[in-house]
């Protein structure tokens, strides 16, 4: 009797070796017609599937939409008890069965036909009624599951979602579909806030942008920066042109030589050419920067201007890092 790691490697193998298989006899043309139809259709992709099928089409059905195909799952059984009234003449189906012989799925046909509507099939049986009645036939099929008994869905299924994920992946592609566009289909993820906020989302601008000018008294920059609450403060010319930043490390570092909070002018012990960024770029660039250069703050730049200040406290609040 094998090992329970000795299984996993096995089971492991078989799925790995099934996805192969199906990548070495992927029909071209066949692939390339079933993108074809989807990229060609005015509606959305309606995904069908029964059992662990249908649990397969539901993921491929996510996938799809998040990247740029609209889809949506239902399910056969349902299908033939009003929800077929979900599909319209402007979608397609892609339907999912190992077998192709699915009887949900066969008792549906008829009314799909009637529809006109596109149909790709995704089966391990190129001979099956599914298969023959559809527009396009995808194989999905495999030599044996993983199961022992080869009876339990395992290397079908891992099988069939990988040439799911193989057309959402070429129809992304052909679409041109980038990062910013999947964000805004996860707008509650991580990845959405790191796509979609930008700097100026962030930044503290008007009246809580620290800032003196250059020829105040170092006294007057240590106000202005515990009443901002930034850490730092930006010291402009008395055109509004930035010249520096002075930190809360670089008081540390002033303290160290002893000068004189009132006689000094922040000029003298700011540090020039500061890190900065534009306000149009994205909040994880900044974070990046930040990290980068190891430091807490930025200043926000627009056209040249000075316009705001983020911290990265202010990153880590909204969840961008």
């Amino acid at each position: 009797m094998q090992s329970a790691h000795q299984t996993a490697r096995r089971v492991l193998a078989m799925e790995a070796a099934a996805i192969e298989a199906i990548g070495a006899r992927l029909d071209d043309g066949l692939f390339e017609q079933a993108c074809q139809l989807v990229l060609a259709c005015q509606g959305r992709v309606v995904v069908m599937g029964m059992g662990k099928s249908g649990h397969i089409a539901r993921k491929i059905a996510a996938t799809m939409a998040s990247t740029g195909t609209p889809a949506i799952f239902v399910h056969p059984g349902e299908a033939a008890h009003g929800d077929l009234g979900m599909i319209t003449r402007q979608d397609m189906v892609l339907i999912l069965s190992n077998s192709g012989e699915s009887d949900e799925v066969l008792a549906i046909l008829p009314s799909l036909k009637r529809l006109a509507v596109p149909i790709i099939s995704m089966t391990g049986a190129p001979q099956s009624t599914l298969a023959q009645e559809a527009n396009v036939h995808l194989d999905a099929g495999v030599a044996e599951e993983a199961c022992p008994l080869n009876l339990a869905p395992t290397a079908s299924t891992t099988a069939a979602l990988a040439l799911g994920d193989a057309l959402a992946v070429a129809l992304l592609e052909a679409r041109g579909f980038q990062a910013d566009d999947f964000a805004l289909s996860h707008p509650g993820g991580s990845l959405g806030r790191r796509l979609l906020v930008h700097v100026r989302d962030l930044m503290h601008a008007g009246d809580k942008l620290p800032v003196v000018q250059e020829t105040m008294p170092l006294r007057d920059a240590l106000l202005e920066i515990s009443r901002k609450g930034l850490g730092m403060t930006a010291v402009v010319d008395a055109a509004g042109q930035l010249q520096g930043v002075y930190t809360d490390g670089d008081l540390r570092r002033t303290l160290d030589r002893d000068v004189d909070l009132r006689a000094t002018k922040v000029s003298e012990v700011m540090t020039r050419n500061p890190a900065t960024i534009e306000a149009q770029r994205l909040a994880a660039e900044a974070a990046a920067v930040m990290e980068g250069r190891r430091i807490n703050g930025l200043l926000v730049l627009e056209n040249g201007q000075l316009v705001g200040a983020l911290n990265m406290h202010d990153l880590l609040k909204a969840r961008v890092v």
